[in-house]
């Protein structure tokens, strides 16, 4: 008899951006996503660094997985 578990409602997604998820501003990989005026903006470390300061204000969520850089494997 095979017994299988649901996964654990309790655990949340650290890394919800993918690869695929590309920077709004040069194209590059994603690591940075902000909710402003009910649309999505993706960004890149760099780009999302350099607007950080004026999305925050406006912004009603704000999701950084730039310490995926720093990560170990």
């Amino acid at each position: 008899m095979t017994t299988t578990t649901a996964p654990d409602a309790s655990v949340v997604l650290d890394h919800r951006l993918t690869a695929a998820d590309r920077c709004d501003s040069c194209g590059a990989q994603a690591y940075i996503a902000a909710e402003v005026n009910g649309s999505e903006l993706l960004f890149c470390a760099h780009h999302g660094r350099k607007y950080e300061e004026k999305l925050r204000s406006i912004a009603t969520s704000w999701h950084d997985e730039t310490a995926r850089l720093h990560a170990t494997v």
